[in-house]
């Protein structure tokens, strides 16, 4: 119980100690011993990459869940360890919804099949973003976290402990310049001679006697005060030495965040190339079915644009020439010759129903026209096989 009071005695005084000087350095009335400047510069650096890293690890959190009430949700579960609940992201959710109405709609229909196509490639989209953000928060957000909550704070924690070091130090170089100074003037005083008549000789005795034992006192302050200043300085450096240390893997820590960013930006990569083929397949699937209404719309524009030109002018000789005129003039020629041609499959092809053939890019296949069909569609044999194919996914072969 004794240690233990009187250990708290001497935190006391010395958080005393380290208070007077601080509010002493503030006010301009003692002096501060000033640190190198290389250990400046790394402080600084410390401090500058802590302050992008936490700017730059909460804005991605933010891009890969923009919903606050999800992050702080997904923080207590976190800080619980406990695993969050498993939940459909925005694009999933959508796909379900698509899928659901498509065979509400009917599978055998257009538009039923149109929606039930695209719920499968925003759920698939949705897959793919689970796995990006399950990617990024791995090897992109756990580093910074472990950074913040783990190097810096014991760096932190140095350079706290490297600012009282410097108070210690301060305070003790105070106490030994306040020491030397009361030294000097007990000197000053032991050396005058104390004049007396005969009658003062016994008080003036006692008079030389306390001179010297002031003197004797403040010499023994002085040594002290200079071997707390040795000690202090010591302590200083070597905890100088601790921080600089710690400081310079600021370095291999940029090196690491460098290897981190390099893997967010690869998952992005990955994830918006997944996105991008997923859509381009969903589009090559929406151009087999039938355009009537797409087709009608187009007839709409084009004879409203005729009617508001000028009835000068012949309107064949005002618009121009389709890209597509010759591959169009080809398959018009094979449905009013009745004959049948050789074509090359441009893409894959998933037939919508029995009355469809399935192609494979790059096959060849035999075509011909069926009186009464539409004309966006020719019938496709390949073997034993026959069935419906859309024009768009051929290309005629002289």
């Amino acid at each position: 119980m004794d240690f233990n009071v009187k250990r708290l005695a001497a935190d006391a005084g010395t958080f005393l100690s380290r208070a007077v000087q601080f509010t002493e350095e503030k006010l301009g009335q003692a002096e501060k011993t000033e640190l190198d400047a290389h250990l400046e510069n790394l402080l600084a650096k410390a401090e500058c990459t802590r302050h992008w890293t936490e700017k730059i690890m909460k804005q991605t959190e933010i891009l890969l869940q923009p919903n606050p009430n999800v992050r702080i949700e997904e923080f207590l579960y976190e800080k619980l360890e406990k695993k969050a609940p498993t939940r459909m992201n925005n694009n999933e959710q959508l796909g379900e919804y698509m899928i659901d109405s498509g065979n509400e709609f009917g599978p055998g229909t257009a538009y039923g099949n149109a929606l039930t196509k695209c719920g499968e490639t925003q759920k698939q989209i949705g897959i793919a973003e689970r796995e990006f953000i399950q990617s990024s928060a791995i090897n992109f957000l756990t580093p910074f976290r472990n950074f913040l909550e783990g190097d810096f704070k014991t760096i932190s924690k140095e350079r706290k402990l490297l600012q009282n070091k410097r108070l210690d130090l301060d305070a003790a170089k105070t106490r030994l310049k306040k020491a030397r100074a009361a030294e000097a003037r007990a000197a000053h005083l032991n050396s005058s001679p104390l004049e007396g008549d005969n009658p003062m000789v016994n008080f003036s005795y006692m008079l030389n006697f306390l001179h010297v034992k002031w003197l004797k006192l403040w010499t023994e302050e002085v040594t002290q005060a200079e071997q707390e200043v040795r000690i202090a300085q010591s302590e200083f450096d070597r905890q100088g030495e601790i921080t600089r240390l710690l400081l310079e893997g600021i370095g291999s820590t940029h090196a690491h965040h460098l290897r981190c960013l390099n893997d967010f930006v690869e998952a992005q990569t990955t994830y918006y190339a997944q996105c991008y083929q997923y859509m381009v397949d969903l589009q090559k699937q929406l151009g087999s079915f039938p355009t009537t209404l797409t087709s009608n719309n187009n007839q709409n524009s084009s004879s409203s644009a005729q009617s508001t030109s000028d009835p000068s002018i012949p309107v064949s000789s005002s618009l121009p020439t389709p890209a597509n005129s010759i591959v169009t003039s080809g398959f018009s020629e094979l449905r009013a010759s009745s004959g049948s041609r050789k074509a090359r499959v441009l893409y894959d092809y998933d037939a919508a129903d029995s009355s469809e053939l399935s192609l494979l890019a790059d096959e060849v296949i035999t075509v011909y026209s069926v009186p009464g069909m539409d004309t966006d569609w020719l019938m496709g044999e390949r073997g034993s096989q026959k069935g419906r194919v859309p024009i768009t996914y051929l290309e005629l072969l002289n």
